[in-house]
């Protein structure tokens, strides 16, 4: 990988900046896309109450992303973003990918036209504290799915495999993004792993920055907001004298942390 996208941020859009990068060249992709939460049949979104985000921030979508694609547009979107993925990690890489099942119309909405013919190895339950629900007809849902979707020689760190394949986190809360990870979560991810450059195409408030330096990995985050990479640097650069000085990637120099719009 090109020495520019290392540790580095890189404001635009993401099709068209993984694009650029060469096959082969990422080890791992940790990410959690818009889930085109304001184009629904229900009106969660639309009463006001905004749950556990702040001020009700996904009322508004995201800021240079409204949220409401048409949902065969959107899908269509998504696996073209999954198949510059799967071009860019190496043959023992793999795509940690999260999303959220929800019912609309009704039925349930599985996320299944997404990841359709891609090698889903296995689905992995992100299960939260609590959760919203507008609707007298389903349960209440408190959990999001993590598909891994993994080339054939991948395998995981020592000992991982010892985590079962349903996980209990908190919401992330202090973040002023509207739909943030747990820093704890993306660990837990990137732990389990031997990767060395991670991506994260939708970096939002850069958790997953955040996470790699932890754990003395390189990453690459890409988002479309200059809020977002902004904020995302701000938090790179609070976080960096907390690492652990024994981690290769807690040396990255804060001026060496920047924002390259493409």
């Amino acid at each position: 990988m090109k020495k520019e996208y290392i540790d580095k941020i890189l404001c635009g859009d993401c099709i068209e900046i993984m694009q650029q990068m060469p096959d082969k060249s990422i080890d791992l992709v940790v990410t959690s896309p818009p889930y085109n939460l304001k184009n629904s049949t229900g009106n969660g979104m639309k009463d006001g109450r905004g749950g556990k985000w702040k001020n009700a921030a996904l009322m508004n979508g995201y800021s240079h992303h409204n949220d409401c694609m048409p949902h065969e547009k959107y899908a269509l979107w998504q696996r073209e973003c999954l198949t510059e993925m799967m071009r860019l990690i190496k043959d023992d890489g793999a795509i940690f990918y999260n999303h959220k099942w929800r019912v609309q119309a009704g039925l349930l909405q599985d996320r299944h036209d997404i990841v359709n013919g891609l090698p889903v190895r296995q689905i992995i339950i992100w299960k939260r504290k609590g959760g919203i629900n507008f609707n007298a007809g389903y349960f209440l849902p408190t959990y999001e799915v993590i598909y891994l979707i993994a080339k054939p020689k991948f395998k995981l760190a020592p000992k991982a495999n010892a985590f079962g394949d349903v996980w209990e986190f908190t919401q992330e809360s202090n973040n002023i993004h509207p739909a943030p990870f747990p820093v704890s979560l993306i660990e837990r991810i990137v732990s389990s792993t031997t990767a060395k450059i991670i991506l994260d195409p939708f970096m939002g408030s850069g958790t997953t920055a955040i996470a790699a330096l932890n754990l003395g990995r390189h990453y690459i985050g890409i988002d479309i907001s200059p809020e977002y990479c902004k904020l995302a640097k701000e938090r790179i650069d609070d976080h960096l004298p907390t690492c652990n000085i024994f981690n290769y990637g807690a040396k990255v120099k804060k001026e060496e942390q920047q924002i390259d719009f493409i």
